[in-house]
């Protein structure tokens, strides 16, 4: 077994700067020419502290910046108009790619797969779509679909 220090998170391994045992062919033949890991020497070690106090830094200052962004996304009301039959409901459907594409018109800059939608939406109302910025924090978007005239 060879003493590795992960340089970032590895699934179902361990997080970023955690020392770890793994198997030798394992370290060389995945985690050390992908730079996912380093070998676990003293000048290693302080380089993956420095690496981490950066990171956490950089963290702290993105979790505010997405804590304010999940509050002017909470004050926000997209309205969409769609064709709809008689029972309300949509002849199309609303997709979370739309609803992106209205927040970049209005401002925001969100990635489609940040945006939580189950299922297109496909009734008239309103609709809570939840959007995930972080891991940690996420916003309520309301929603309201109307009927085009």
């Amino acid at each position: 077994m060879i003493e590795l220090i992960l340089r970032t998170d590895v699934p179902e391994l361990g997080r970023a700067g955690q020392l770890v045992r793994v198997k030798p062919g394992y370290a060389r033949n995945f985690l050390l020419p992908r730079g996912l890991a380093f070998e676990a020497t003293e000048g290693n070690r302080k380089r993956i502290d420095a690496e981490a106090k950066s990171r956490d830094a950089k963290a702290v200052a993105e979790r505010a910046e997405a804590q304010a962004l999940a509050e002017k996304l909470g004050a926000t009301t997209l309205t969409f108009t769609a064709k709809a039959g008689e029972d309300g409901k949509l002849f199309g459907s609303i997709t979370s790619g739309d609803i992106a594409h209205e927040l970049t018109a209005k401002g925001f800059t969100i990635d489609k797969r940040k945006i939580e939608l189950e299922h297109p939406l496909k009734h008239l109302g309103f609709h809570s779509v939840p959007v995930r910025l972080t891991h940690d924090v996420h916003a309520e978007l309301k929603i309201n679909v109307a009927a085009a005239s």
